[in-house]
């Protein structure tokens, strides 16, 4: 009996030590590979770090899609118990890049849609198609000679409207020249102090024109399976600080599967132009003036899949 034990106690002894030793030389074989793996990720950094230096043309894109539809049958809880609702929406934001040592052209396109339904079956004379509710688009082209590396003269053009309801009424149209200064890397800021806004408009509108000076900051980046972009875009009228407004986007895309992921998309934006117009020509207040108009904050976010293309 004494000896069956003895032989029981040194068998699981031995498993013990055995499961041990394994577990240890697995640690150092996976210290080993991690090792490994570092070098190899740092030196695909250093030849993308060589690919990016290399002058001409870099030319990327990526997007968020979300929606979801409803459909509801004697929910009484509810003020419309019978109803179908549904909500689409995508965001854009692509670029072309021309670098070269001498110059750069850096072309940006970005665009918010969204529809929204809701079809309240009770209600034969509601609207059931979709509308849209979100609905944003630019684009800007800028061009720039370098006078060092991190300074040249430049010259941009900013347009800026919606694409479904009122295309170009209303619509941004910045033409401006002076410096664009690359502290770093992906960061582009644009400072213009001649820089003239057009906006254009249908009727006998609030909107004018007029002579001011153009900032724009932007930092569009890719860290390992997300993509990050993010936009101010501001204008200060020489004539008025009512002509004033200023834009500021953000989007962001984390790659879950392939192509595949999650996104997120959010925007500020502030015209005293747009809140008096909204306030004379949609709720009707024929009173509303510049010194009177509630100046709120725009927003808008979108979260949903991404895909990058």
């Amino acid at each position: 009996m004494k000896n069956s034990l003895l032989i029981t106690l040194v068998f699981l002894l031995t498993i013990s030590l055995g499961f041990s030793q394994t577990k240890e030389e697995l640690e150092t074989e996976k210290a080993i590979k991690n090792d490994s793996i570092a070098a190899i990720q740092s030196r695909v950094k250093a030849i993308q770090s060589q690919i990016d230096a290399i002058p001409g043309w870099r030319v990327g894109a990526f997007g968020t899609i979300g929606g979801s539809l409803s459909n509801f049958s004697n929910w009484y809880s509810q003020g419309k118990p019978n109803n179908s609702s549904g909500n689409i929406g995508f965001t854009f934001n692509g670029h072309a890049n021309l670098i070269k040592e001498k110059f750069f052209w850096r072309n940006s396109l970005s665009t918010n849609l969204n529809w929204t339904k809701l079809d309240d079956k009770d209600n034969p004379t509601d609207d059931k198609s979709f509308r849209s509710t979100t609905d944003v688009f630019s684009i800007s082209s800028l061009y720039g000679r370098n006078i060092s590396k991190t300074f040249a003269v430049s010259g941009l053009m900013e347009y800026r409207t919606t694409l479904l309801d009122n295309f170009n009424d209303p619509g941004y149209l910045d033409l401006g020249v002076g410096a664009t200064w690359t502290p770093i890397e992906n960061l582009i800021v644009v400072i213009h102090p001649l820089n003239y806004n057009f906006v254009f408009s249908k009727g006998d509108t609030v909107f004018e024109s007029s002579l001011g000076a153009k900032i724009v900051a932007d930092y569009t980046r890719q860290i390992g399976a997300v993509n990050f972009k993010s936009n101010l875009s501001m204008f200060q009228s020489y004539k008025s600080s009512d002509y004033s407004n200023w834009t500021w986007t953000n989007s962001f895309g984390y790659t879950l599967w392939k192509m595949i992921g999650v996104g997120f998309d959010f925007g500020l934006r502030s015209n005293k132009q747009e809140a008096l117009n909204y306030a004379i020509n949609t709720l009707g207040d024929t009173n509303a003036t510049f010194d009177n108009v509630n100046n709120d904050l725009q927003t808008y976010y979108t979260i949903g899949l991404s895909y990058k293309f």
